[in-house]
């Protein structure tokens, strides 16, 4: 294929992880047992949130949305991998490939903002007890996700019309197992100065905004444990935040380690093993912290299954 504009391209083809035909049943199985403990643990996150009357709190409305969004994540990439997989064709059309990577900065920015939102939650109920209902009301608490979505559509339309003005090579060869934004901008023949300026510029804006608001969220936090007299009362209010606290180490230590690894090695075939941590492992394992290490989601989920969990 000559280069030309990006509206001729036809589609790509996604690498993957390996080429060894031997070793697809095992990615199959390992990808689709990953994908269906993702989305049934996200689940029963949200059916405990929503048939509990104790869990109709700020908290746990956030989290519900945490769960959907982290189920749509997956969502967006994994589906797809394995129909490539069990129909043993690597190619993704140029629509599809936009499409996918739209939604995944729609649901990776949408995981970002919401963390945040959950900082500043936990900040409010330690820091501030007594305006805490008051301040995080059902009519603030929706205004805020409305404001995430809002924010990421418009980060996710932004970053696929820029896409859209890019020229293509012969060379279509995505080596990833989905279109993964930066493999996919390292194929384009057009000059893409600016693209990755904006680029840059997005990430320091909508990625550090609301890792700098965590943050300043939990200095605050740690200074009002301190304080705390008891030794009683300073563990009851960390053991408030200490899911959100894993999840957020989990998803930024896996997300800024891919990228950071990836810049470092320009290995792409191990920059998509890495990603399988932020993609996949991260939105599997948020269920397992929040119910492992809160009381009242094990006491839901106990209720719900008769006393089984």
């Amino acid at each position: 294929m000559e280069p030309g504009n990006s509206t001729t391209v036809s589609e790509f083809l996604l690498q993957g992880f390996s080429e060894d035909p031997e070793l697809q049943p095992l990615i199959f199985g390992l990808f689709l047992s990953m994908y269906l403990v993702t989305v049934l643990g996200n689940l029963l996150i949200i059916l405990a949130t929503i048939s509990d009357s104790h869990l109709h709190t700020p908290m746990y409305f956030f989290l519900s949305n945490l769960s959907f969004v982290d189920i749509c994540f997956t969502s967006t990439t994994i589906p797809r991998m394995l129909v490539n997989i069990q129909t043993q064709r690597k190619t993704i059309t140029y629509t599809s490939c936009i499409t996918q990577m739209c939604f995944f900065f729609i649901f990776v920015e949408l995981d970002n903002f919401l963390l945040a939102v959950m900082a500043y939650d936990r900040f409010l109920a330690i820091c501030h007890p007594l305006h805490y209902m008051v301040i995080m009301n059902p009519w603030i608490c929706g205004l805020l996700v409305l404001v995430c979505w809002i924010l990421s559509a418009l980060h996710a339309l932004l970053q696929s019309l820029m896409m859209l003005q890019l020229s293509f090579c012969r060379n279509l060869e995505i080596p990833h197992f989905f279109c993964e934004h930066n493999q996919v901008v390292q194929l384009a023949c057009s000059d893409t100065f600016f693209k990755y300026m904006v680029m840059y510029f997005a990430s320091v804006l909508l990625g550090g905004g609301p890792l700098a608001g965590i943050l300043y969220s939990y200095c605050k936090i740690v200074s009002s444990i301190r304080a705390i007299s008891s030794a009683q009362g300073r563990y009851r209010a960390f053991s408030t935040c200490a899911s959100h606290l894993s999840i957020v180490s989990l998803f930024y230590g896996t997300g800024l380690g891919v990228y950071i690894s990836s810049s470092a090695t320009r290995n792409s075939h191990s920059s998509a093993t890495a990603s399988v941590m932020y993609t996949v492992v991260t939105p599997m394992l948020n269920p397992f912290i929040y119910s492992l290490r809160n009381k009242d989601v094990k006491r839901t989920l106990r209720r719900l299954f008769g006393g089984q969990l």
